[in-house]
């Protein structure tokens, strides 16, 4: 009996992190969707818009670690209910909002902290509760969360977002002059040209549909701030504290691994394996966010897909993603065994993921050519983010052990996710301002991809610690 309930305490666990993923990988996912509508109804050009979710990404860095610090006092469920009634008003006052400060207050700020405070805690939940043999098997059921987020929110809100851009569509196609003759792509740039035109913005039809697609994306808002609040709150009523509390022991086989050390944060900072491991971090999703946040509208913009279209595409990351998690992760441990050292097989791993981007990328920019590019470069990103994230966290702990990797790595995330994914995404959207197009965005991303790369390459084999 006593065996059964620490297994459920256990899952309890696994399944309030995958609640956590869920909510957390909800305000990336939705983003790329709901920030055409958002520009177009608002009149906010695409840097505008995409500063937000930048902004996001910032406050989430620096809230990650603070969620930290707040575990290791107090447990899971205070930082989980601070992320529900963050994640839900963040939704909800975005969806109301027409000034452009307001917004970054509302989905910069209030989505930073709640987004903030889910990454570190859902992690190091199941990693105390799972450690050795079981940990990466278990985390590969929460981190499932994730793609599975992005597959289902946007089917949630596709149905009124597409309906509502495509009778925008419908309305503006006959004002474009020559609209029958021109190619999907050239007729979606000239739709989005003449949305520019106070003119054509006065017209009655016109005015209707676009009140129609602003009450589209709001209530979609509306929708998503409630179910990211009914999420936590499952979340925080089954979680569960560490396993000590209850006299359990964690999960797990301990396996022969390095010899343990401590490390100060100047130690580990004074080594070049850190700095090198974020800067491959850095520069991979820096390609990564701009992908997440760019790609839907690069579809609909520079291929001529429809958003419904778009956005079935961009689905199919996700719905891979649920799959090719448990299944990467996998590969990446029998590549470690192979080589016999973890450090050197972590590496090749690094070197293989941002190379999976760049394939991506190349298959994106070939999407013009015929769809099967872009469902084939959806499958390419979805093994990309199964390789990653999860490889620069083994990388790290490989070099500096499992003692004091927590402090190091929390502050290599701050560094990483404060710029990389701010930069990615606005200079995403700040090249579409520029150039009039999504494609010179999905060669940045390529470059950065390129870049990180290269940096994996001088990633050291391991870190001496002087001796004291």
């Amino acid at each position: 009996m006593a065996q059964n309930n620490n297994k459920y305490y256990g899952w309890s666990v696994v399944f309030a992190s995958w609640l956590a993923v869920f909510c957390l990988f909800g305000y990336r996912a939705t983003f790329a969707i709901l920030k055409g509508p958002m520009a177009i109804t608002l009149g906010w050009t695409a840097s505008q818009v995409t500063l937000g979710y930048s902004l996001m990404m910032v406050v989430y860095a620096v809230a990650a670690y603070f969620s930290g610090l707040m575990l290791d006092k107090w447990g899971t469920r205070p930082v989980y209910a601070v992320a529900a009634v963050c994640g839900c008003l963040g939704f909800l006052l975005t969806a109301r909002v027409d000034a452009h400060r307001a917004y970054l207050f509302t989905f910069g700020l209030l989505g930073g902290v709640a987004t903030g405070m889910l990454w570190v805690t859902s992690t190091v939940s199941v990693r105390k509760w799972y450690i050795g043999n079981s940990y990466a098997t278990m985390w590969g059921f929460a981190f499932a969360g994730g793609p599975m987020s992005q597959f289902v929110l946007a089917q949630v809100v596709k149905p009124s977002l597409s309906a509502s851009q495509a009778n925008l569509d419908q309305t503006v196609r006959p004002l474009v002059e020559n609209g029958t003759a021109l190619a999907p792509r050239e007729l979606a740039l000239a739709i989005v040209a003449k949305l520019k035109d106070p003119a054509i913005l006065a017209m009655p039809e016109v005015k209707t549909a676009l009140l129609a697609l602003d009450h589209a994306w709001r209530h979609q808002m509306n929708l998503l701030g409630v179910i990211v609040f009914i999420a936590l709150v499952v979340a925080f009523l089954v979680a569960k504290r560490s396993p000590e509390h209850y006299g359990i022991k964690p999960f797990g086989g301990i396996p022969a691994a390095i010899a343990e050390q401590e490390w100060t944060t100047a130690e580990a900072f004074s080594k070049y394996a850190i700095w090198a491991a974020i800067l491959t971090f850095l520069t991979s999703m820096m390609g990564e966010f701009l992908i997440w946040t760019q790609v839907v509208s690069y579809w609909t913009q520079d291929v001529g897909y429809d958003l419904k279209k778009a956005t079935n595409t961009y689905a199919l990351i996700g719905l891979v993603g649920i799959f090719s998690m448990p299944i990467m992760g996998w590969i990446a441990d029998k590549v470690v065994q192979a080589t016999g050292l973890e450090t050197r097989g972590r590496k090749i791993t690094l070197i293989l993921g941002p190379a999976t981007g760049v394939v991506a990328c190349a298959l994106l920019l070939a999407t013009p050519r015929a769809d099967v590019f872009a469902y084939v470069s959806c499958f390419v990103f979805a093994v990309f983010w199964a390789i990653v994230p999860g490889g620069v966290v083994g990388y790290a702990g490989a070099i500096y052990g499992q003692k004091t990797l927590g402090k190091i790595w929390g502050l290599a995330t701050m560094i990483v996710m404060g710029i990389g994914p701010f930069l990615g995404s606005y200079i995403g959207g700040l090249l579409r301002d520029i150039s009039g197009r999504y494609t010179y965005s999905i060669y940045f991303a390529m470059g950065s991809f390129v870049v990180s790369i290269m940096l994996a390459t001088t990633l050291p084999l391991k870190a001496d610690r002087a001796k004291r």
